[in-house]
């Protein structure tokens, strides 16, 4: 049975995208009902300056607490070098960099263009190196854009491979604004292993802003994809790309997976339970997902057997 990693993406990726800020015991109590459930990866928020994303000032905090949870792998995101030295100094397993495919929104997320961003990469590289911290470059904007429309699938490759040689461990591709479709992430999946390596490139990054989430980790996953990220209730987007709202939902991408006959270590009524501790902690914000609406089919373990 193939197993098939399902990286929790809400702590950072859906509160980043909520006015509100969520209480950290809050946090503390979703991170901990997730690993409870049998999530084995949370991002759990990112190394940002807490004046741009006041949501993540408790990332430090969540960390040290992450740690204690057995078997967790502990990741978060970082923009820069400075934040990679903090998220290092709080002991992260993982960490990640957003290098956006797209240079116009690349300049409006963190303000640099390519190549000061390949510089960035180089030296985070030589930080996670020294700390034996794992280190990936999330390519994002890989799919399309709102600000610029089209990306070259060129263009991602010649900065996939740009990456690697700055020192990235591993890539992951992101469709930051939902523009992905299944015949476009085989293709993309394809050219840049292609160009980097199968094991450089295990990790895809979706939205189901227009509702093809589910069908592009798919084909994803007919392409050799073992980890893929998603946030529970689907709740996140980034900032700086317009309408670029909505990730996977992970209960329905946990049951997908499941009853296909894919390992993945959850319990899924564990993780059906853990929207309550979200709800709570933020009344009134939409939730999303058809499974938590539908319930568990009668006899799903017999037939994922």
């Amino acid at each position: 049975m193939t197993f098939i990693l399902l990286s929790e993406v809400g702590p950072r990726d859906g509160l980043q995208s909520i006015d509100r800020v969520m209480p950290l015991a809050a946090k503390k109590a979703w991170i901990k009902a997730e690993a409870d459930a049998g999530v084995r990866e949370i991002e759990v928020g990112s190394f940002v300056p807490a004046s741009l994303l006041p949501q993540m000032a408790d990332t430090a905090d969540l960390v040290a607490y992450a740690r204690t949870l057995p078997g967790l792998n502990v990741v978060a995101l970082v923009p820069n070098a400075k934040g990679a030295a903090r998220a290092v100094e709080a002991g992260v397993h993982g960490m990640s960099i957003p290098f956006s495919m797209s240079e116009t929104h690349s300049l409006r997320n963190v303000r640099k263009d390519h190549p000061q961003m390949i510089a960035e990469i180089r030296a985070v590289a030589g930080i996670a190196a020294a700390a034996g911290v794992h280190f990936a470059v999330s390519l994002s904007t890989a799919f399309g854009c709102t600000i610029e429309g089209a990306v070259s699938e060129d263009q991602v490759v010649r900065l996939a491979e740009a990456s690697v040689a700055a020192g990235a461990m591993e890539l992951s591709l992101s469709d930051t604004t939902g523009y992905a479709d299944p015949a476009q992430v085989k293709r993309l999946v394809r050219k840049v292993r292609a160009a980097v390596g199968a094991d450089m490139l295990t990790t895809l990054h979706l939205h189901n802003t227009r509702g093809l989430g589910l069908a592009n980790a798919l084909a994803g996953l007919e392409e050799g994809i073992t980890t893929l990220d998603s946030s529970l209730g689907g709740l996140g987007g980034c900032p700086y790309a317009p309408g670029a709202s909505g990730n996977i939902v992970t209960e329905d991408l946990a049951f997908m997976l499941h009853a296909m006959g894919y390992e993945t270590g959850i319990d899924l009524d564990k993780l059906m339970a853990v929207r309550t501790i979200v709800a709570e902690a933020l009344p009134g914000e939409p939730l999303y997902g058809f499974t938590p609406d539908a319930g568990l089919p009668i006899g799903l373990a017999e037939r994922a057997a």
